[in-house]
């Protein structure tokens, strides 16, 4: 790619949003951080520590009413957010939910391109694209594609990169 055309490649929102699936997998993810907590709070509670005994009757509620908020609130949310889009010539990501972040990577600039599968994911049939170029911001992650969907981003961006006279530097 020239870099006429790197110049053209401008940051914009990307077009395709990323599976319905990732609303659960997000919703069970953050819940069992909230059980771990709200665990640790019943656990203090049965062993009898006294000085938490006064502030377990406002703390699990608390817990509770925030759990729920941000389990319902937080996956909407991101689904709106996460977006991803692949051209010939440039890879977007668009990701977070409080912080968000807009990202680019002309196809020419790629070293590298990955999947992941956690277990999770796996329960969900859902991957995550990680896009590697030689950018000091480190790599664009795709998270939440359907399995069939991130097979064929990774055959995509495999030929294009290999159909780029660039250096990927």
């Amino acid at each position: 790619m020239s870099d006429e055309a790197v110049q053209a490649v401008r940051l914009r929102a990307p077009r395709h949003r990323v599976s319905r699936r990732a609303i659960g997998y997000w919703t069970v993810r953050a819940g069992l951080g909230w059980l771990v907590l709200l665990a640790a709070q019943i656990v203090a509670l049965v062993l009898g520590w006294s000085w938490l005994r006064d502030w377990w009757t406002v703390t699990v509620p608390v817990t509770v009413l925030l759990a729920a908020v941000h389990l319902i609130v937080m996956p909407q949310w991101r689904y709106r957010v996460h977006r991803w889009e692949v051209t010939t010539e440039a890879v977007y990501t668009q990701a977070g939910w409080f912080n968000q972040e807009r990202r680019i990577a002309p196809v020419s600039r790629i070293q590298t391109v990955d999947t992941d599968r956690g277990p999770f994911e796996q329960v969900f049939r859902l991957s995550n694209v990680t896009v590697t170029t030689a950018s000091a911001a480190g790599p664009l992650r795709i998270d939440g594609l359907d399995r069939e969907t991130a097979d064929q981003l990774v055959e995509q961006l495999t030929a294009d990169t290999q159909a780029e006279r660039g250096d990927a530097t």
